[in-house]
């Protein structure tokens, strides 16, 4: 082993054992059934040590300039709070970044999905890193991204998309709203044949979510959308999206959609 890669390794440990100093018993025992962490469940055999993210944060915050190797050694922990503290270290130190700075971190990010693997770790990161890197950019990544086998990388794809929900632009999410109905058959495609729809219920809550963060910011363009296809989404999706609406517009939309789950 080299010098550098000891040295990595130390610091990587010695952040670790910083998070450790915040462990909360209870909450080490109520984490992994709120991730769902048992047989066939998406977090199937995370670990937790049973940290709060506010304090997870600090931690992050102080060790943000850490170089990307140690990040990385932090994402292949097996311990949940670990690999969150690497993406929130990235996080921060994306922010004051220069571009090239952030535009390694993106890559950074993306050659390291696998690990990126429960709905927080997503939320916390892409739309602060992937999102805002992509503000000024091309976004076919997102594409990419939303056709993947992996679960969390459609989410990366959808959540991402709150960086410009921010700034009000809006056509990226109604895009993969569009992208995801037609591939999970809510939606068909003309000669296409429906199939069994089961879109997984996370990409339902972040597309719903992110319809609803679209609505806070123009009412209009939630409502149209809405309008043309409210019949055609899942309950989940349909719930999250018009959470914000008036009581008789929810009831009006929810008895439009989808039977289908």
């Amino acid at each position: 082993m080299t010098n550098s890669l000891q040295t990595v390794q130390c610091r990587a440990a010695a952040i670790q054992a910083e998070l450790e100093t915040y462990i909360n018993p209870v909450k080490r025992e109520y984490l992994p059934k709120f991730f769902k962490t048992g047989p066939g469940q998406y977090g199937e055999g995370d670990r937790f040590l049973g940290v709060v993210v506010p304090d997870t944060r600090r931690v992050a915050k102080l060790h943000k300039d850490e170089p990307l190797p140690v990040c990385a050694v932090l994402l292949e922990s097996p311990w949940h709070e670990c690999r969150l503290c690497a993406l929130l270290m990235l996080v921060e130190r994306f922010k004051k970044a220069p571009e090239e700075e952030r535009k390694s971190i993106f890559h950074f990010y993306l050659a390291h999905t696998s690990r990126i693997n429960n709905w927080d770790l997503v939320d916390l990161s892409a739309p602060y890193i992937v999102g805002e890197y992509l503000v000024d950019k091309p976004r076919e990544v997102l594409v990419t991204l939303a056709a993947s086998s992996l679960l969390w990388e459609r989410r990366i794809a959808v959540v991402s998309t709150l960086a410009f929900i921010r700034r009000g632009d809006f056509a990226d999410i109604l895009s993969l709203c569009t992208f995801f109905l037609e591939r999970e058959g809510y939606v068909l495609r003309p000669g296409a044949r429906r199939k069994s729809s089961s879109m997984h219920d996370l990409m339902q809550k972040a597309l719903g979510w992110m319809l609803r963060e679209t609505g806070k910011r123009d009412k209009a363009v939630l409502t149209a959308f809405l309008d043309a296809s409210c019949t055609k989404m899942p309950r989940t999706m349909l719930r999250y999206a018009v959470e914000r609406l008036s009581p008789e517009e929810r009831r009006l939309y929810m008895g439009q959609g989808s039977a289908e789950s």
